[in-house]
């Protein structure tokens, strides 16, 4: 059944017979707005009632720029305890150090992670964005040889320990052939570490840097100073990357 509209179409509007009935406008005259509705992307995630303990872990922060230490806590809550979907995630954090000139900005950086960990969905993107943030005066090198660009960084880098402990996050490992080459090849290094340490002068013996041999360089994928030329070729001793492939 066809229907001449002679008139001009100013709107439109689809009625479904499931739909209810909207409200009745005010003859105030005064135009009252209605209340928009709010809707939440991710459910909040909340303190269990009755639990005033939660499971967490502290983990320490030493760097060569601070006298002091920091102390980063991260608490965690079980979603859906007994259940196959169980599944820990973190609920709050607190670092703590003797040292008052970062007391600022660390309340400030604990507060806002402690909301997005409240907030629910996926939180694993906080430790890739504070492991990018990089210091203008020069980062460090933490014992073993791995880069850290600023404090941030490693507070990222302990997040994402965390996060992988707890399942949130899957850890890279190297396969077992993987693993054995490059046994292999620290094995070969530190022979040729030992010849060079007989054959130098006295006094003027190199040193290793932590674990890796002294003229090993810094990684570009893993940020550890443990890439040495074996076979003519660039490899790194920590993570395995090679630009030979």
């Amino acid at each position: 059944m066809s229907i001449k509209i002679d008139n001009k179409i100013v709107g439109y509007e689809v009625v479904r017979p499931d739909a209810e009935a909207p409200p009745a406008k005010s003859d105030d005259g005064g135009g009252q707005r209605q209340s928009a509705k709010i809707i939440r992307m991710t459910e909040q995630v909340a303190r269990p009632e009755g639990m005033e303990a939660l499971e967490g872990a502290t983990y320490k922060i030493k760097t060569p720029l601070d006298d002091h230490a920091m102390y980063v806590t991260i608490n965690d809550i079980i979603l859906n305890p007994g259940t196959e979907h169980e599944q820990r995630r973190p609920f709050e954090i607190f670092i703590n150090s003797k040292n008052m000139d970062h007391f600022q900005w660390i309340v400030a950086l604990t507060r806002l992670m402690s909301a997005v960990f409240r907030k629910g969905g996926d939180v694993t993107f906080l430790a890739e964005e504070l492991q990018a943030v990089f210091d203008p005066k020069g980062g460090y090198f933490k014992p073993g040889g791995k880069f850290m660009p600023s404090i941030i960084a490693e507070i990222g880098a302990v997040i994402e320990n965390h996060l992988q402990k707890i399942g949130l996050m899957e850890k890279e490992e190297l396969s077992e052939q993987q693993q054995l080459h490059l046994r292999q090849k620290r094995a070969e290094a530190e022979a040729a570490h030992f010849e060079a340490t007989a054959h130098a002068p006295s006094g003027e013996s190199p040193e290793s840097n932590g674990d890796y041999p002294a003229s090993a360089t810094l990684c570009n994928k893993c940020n550890t100073k443990a890439v040495i030329i074996m076979d003519n070729c660039e490899t790194c001793l920590s993570c395995g990357y090679s630009k030979c492939g």
